[in-house]
């Protein structure tokens, strides 16, 4: 029997908007399953809809739908449309055709019927087999995955990861380091392209002729449009040909890759020595708080934070150096003893936030019930302080360290100008009076990937030390 329902009947969603399992939740989910499976899809596709026709819920849903337009209701409304179309051609003024009115009345009663039949058929429990689910049938099938595995390795290589929540969490910080990488990019070209140097000039002298500088800008491609000239720096940086600079016609490529290893090793031995140093007296602080001790480290923190590196720089020279010939004043790369003072001099700094920031946030912890519980059991302090409190204070120092270590490789050219070394900072800044392009831009970017691979593992970090975060990302 057909029920006499007037009211109106909400559209269903079609299979592919439905939400058929917990990973499909993700918005992008479905579009991306299709995207990286496109091969695949296509011939599922086609079989899907041979298929679909000879349905069983299809056959239902015709049947359905004929015994609609054969009921009296579906009259009502045929009529009611056509009294519409009357209303609305008189309204305007309009001459009523009675084959328009035929047609649309019909189309819209249609319309309606189908919606009605899909209502009736839902109330019985008979659903339309979606194009997600009949794919997730196919997956079942381990002939259909041997014979598309080649064509759908991308899709079979996303399901695997999505299925596995700490390895979509990387994935997924992963790409969006990808768009901060290209986004950096874009914003450094952009800054070099409209700034008011003149590259040609700077290099030719200001006694170059306007051909000599024409000749210049044609053969670096100066001449070209914004839009080109950027196209051609992102495709350089994802092919890794950073072409040549502007200065002696060098690789830059090259230039970069010599003098990177070394303001990389400054940088991590700098953070090595800080966390050594600072999470100790961190918590030394924090557990004789406004004791001498506290007074004393904290004091001098203070003091690391507000000494500028280049001021620490000479002066250790001064008395290391000069003074006292202890450590040589500049950088060689055949002896060990020439690092010692940059990695002091540029750690400096991150070793006293870093000391101030452990110290506050175990303070912030230590307050907390959890603490007050544990020491009503009668736990020991020492196991109440490295066993509770310190791993749950260690997200904002983790925090703190992967901030300070961006900062540090971007300053490291102060550092790396006093000791006179080679490196990638003092590379930029030299380049930057020109300015040279290429090799800022190519600069640039390595110290954004550099970043951006700390921030990556500092967010897995966040992932292994914080369980609420390993909940969201398996409900997720």
């Amino acid at each position: 029997m057909i029920s006499e329902k007037e009211q109106e009947i909400e559209p269903r969603k079609s299979g592919l908007e439905k939400r058929n399992d917990a990973h499909s939740k993700q918005p992008l989910f479905k579009y991306l399953l299709i995207l990286f499976g496109l091969p695949v899809h296509l011939f599922t596709w086609i079989f899907y809809r041979i298929t679909y026709k000879n349905s069983p819920y299809k056959q239902l849903f015709e049947n359905e739908t004929k015994a609609i337009r054969q009921s009296a209701l579906y009259g009502r409304w045929v009529e009611n449309y056509k009294d519409q179309y009357k209303s609305k051609q008189r309204f305007f003024n309009r001459p009523i055709n009675e084959q328009e009115m035929n047609h649309e009345a019909g189309k819209l009663a249609d319309e309606q019927a189908e919606e009605l039949a899909k209502a009736n058929l839902a109330e019985r429990n008979e659903k339309e087999l979606s194009y997600l689910q009949f794919f997730g049938e196919c997956l079942s099938n381990r002939a259909f995955i041997l014979v598309s595995f080649i064509p759908g390795i991308l899709m079979y290589l996303f399901l695997w990861i999505d299925s596995r929540p700490f390895l979509r969490y990387a994935a997924e910080r992963l790409v969006m380091t990808v768009f901060v990488i290209v986004s950096v990019a874009i914003f450094v070209f952009t800054i070099l392209y409209f700034s008011p140097s003149d590259p040609a000039a700077n290099i030719l002298g200001e006694s170059a002729t306007m051909e000599q500088r024409a000749e210049f800008n044609r053969q670096y491609g100066l001449d070209q449009s914004y839009i080109v000239q950027l196209v051609d720096a992102l495709k350089g940086i994802l092919t890794f040909d950073l072409g040549s600079s502007y200065t002696g016609n060098e690789d830059v490529s090259a230039s970069i890759a010599n003098r990177f290893p070394i303001t990389l090793l400054i940088a991590v031995s700098s953070l090595f020595m800080a966390i050594l140093i600072a999470i100790p007296i961190g918590i030394i602080s924090a557990a004789k708080r406004n004791s001498i001790w506290d007074y004393s480290f904290m004091f001098i923190a203070l003091i690391g934070l507000s000494i500028p590196n280049f001021w620490l720089g000479l002066v250790f020279i001064l008395n290391f150096s000069i003074e006292w010939h202890l450590l040589p004043a500049t950088y060689s790369p055949d002896d060990l003893l020439s690092i010692i003072m940059p990695v002091i001099v540029l750690g400096t700094g991150l070793t006293a936030s870093i000391a101030r920031m452990t110290r506050s946030s175990i303070l912030e912890v230590i307050s907390e019930d959890y603490i007050v519980t544990a020491k009503a059991k009668g736990l020991k302090p020492r196991r109440i302080l490295f066993h509770h409190a310190l791993k749950n204070a260690m997200i904002p120092i983790i925090t703190v360290i992967g901030l300070q270590f961006g900062g540090m490789l971007g300053g490291a050219a102060v550092t790396e100008k006093v000791f006179n070394i080679s490196g990638l900072g003092s590379y930029i800044v030299d380049k930057q009076f020109i300015p040279d392009i290429p090799s800022i831009l190519g600069g640039v970017v390595y110290i954004a990937i550099t970043i951006s691979i700390v921030n990556l593992v500092v967010d897995m970090i966040y992932a292994l030390l914080n369980p609420r975060i390993r909940s969201q990302m398996k409900s997720s």
